[in-house]
C-alpha cells in the first residue's frame, strides 16, 4: 500500500502546484500546511490524504484531473478528455440521443468501410476511426446521463 500512498501524493502535489497553493487553499477551505500534508512523504503524514471532495473541487479548475488519472491507472481504467464543458446543458432527450447514437455510428461504420476497401487500415484511416468511435462514445455518455436524470 506503501506505493500507492506515494503515487497518489505525487499526483496529489501536482493538483495543488497546478491549481497554484493559495488558489487551492481558498478552494478547499485548507491551510498551506495541511494541504502539504496531504502530498508529504514523512512517514508522520503516510496516512493522510485530500478529502475526495476537495480533489474534486481542485480538478473542476485545474488544467488536468490529476488525482482521478491516478485513481484510474492504478485500477488499469483508461479515461479519454471531453472537452465540452461539464456543466453544459446537455440538449434534446433520450430520444436526441437515439438518433445522433445511429447518426454517429453511420459515420463509424462509413470510415470503416472506406478503410477496409484495399484491405489495409492505415495509420490516418485508424486515426479517423478512433475519433469517430471517441464521438460515438460521447453520444452513449450523454445519452446515459440523460436516462440517469429521467429516472431521479
Amino acid at each position: 500500500m506503501a506505493d500507492v500512498g506515494t503515487y497518489l501524493k505525487k499526483h496529489t502535489e501536482a493538483l495543488v502546484k497546478d491549481v497554484g497553493i493559495e488558489a487551492a487553499c481558498q478552494i478547499t477551505g485548507k491551510s498551506k500546511a495541511t494541504l502539504g500534508r496531504y502530498y508529504s512523504d514523512n512517514d508522520e503524514h503516510a496516512d493522510r490524504f485530500m478529502p475526495i471532495d476537495a480533489a474534486a473541487r481542485l480538478e473542476a479548475v485545474a488544467t488536468f484531473p490529476h488525482v482521478t488519472s491516478a485513481l484510474a491507472d492504478l485500477k488499469n481504467i483508461t479515461l479519454s478528455w471531453d472537452d465540452r464543458s461539464p456543466n453544459a446543458e446537455r440538449d434534446g432527450g433520450v430520444n436526441a440521443d437515439v438518433i445522433a447514437l445511429s447518426q454517429r455510428f453511420a459515420m463509424l461504420m462509413t470510415e470503416y468501410q472506406q478503410a477496409i476497401e484495399d484491405g489495409i487500415i492505415t495509420i490516418n484511416e485508424a486515426k479517423r476511426l478512433l475519433k469517430e468511435t471517441v464521438l460515438l462514445q460521447q453520444v452513449l455518455i450523454d445519452m446515459k446521463l440523460h436516462l440517469e436524470e429521467e429516472c431521479v
